[in-house]
């Protein structure tokens, strides 16, 4: 699997971590699916492919900065709760930083 792929599956993760345990959702509403298919649009056209930096790091931002906003809260608190709910893609997302 690409990184590129990668990330967009820790995304897809982290994003329904913080619906259904910080908000309460029983699925991913509207909302939040249309961060993850623009945080998706936007690791296609990352122009660093798979050598890509972690976003944080990142020279470019690619992010609006409203969804740069909404993005980080999300990994923020779901960061730490994933070495519980899903610990193999935690490690490894902690590793490609």
């Amino acid at each position: 699997m690409s990184r590129i792929e990668n990330e967009k599956r820790v995304v897809e993760q982290m994003v329904e971590l913080y619906c259904k345990h910080k908000l309460g959702l029983p699925a991913i509403d509207d909302e939040h699916k249309a961060l993850i298919a623009y945080a998706h649009k936007r690791l296609d056209g990352c122009k660093f492919g798979d050598d890509k930096p972690a976003c944080k790091r990142c020279p470019i931002h690619c992010y609006k900065p409203t969804m740069r906003a909404e993005i980080r809260a999300i990994m923020r608190w779901a960061g730490p709760r994933m070495i519980i709910y899903n610990p193999i893609a935690a490690i490894k997302h902690l590793f490609n930083k």
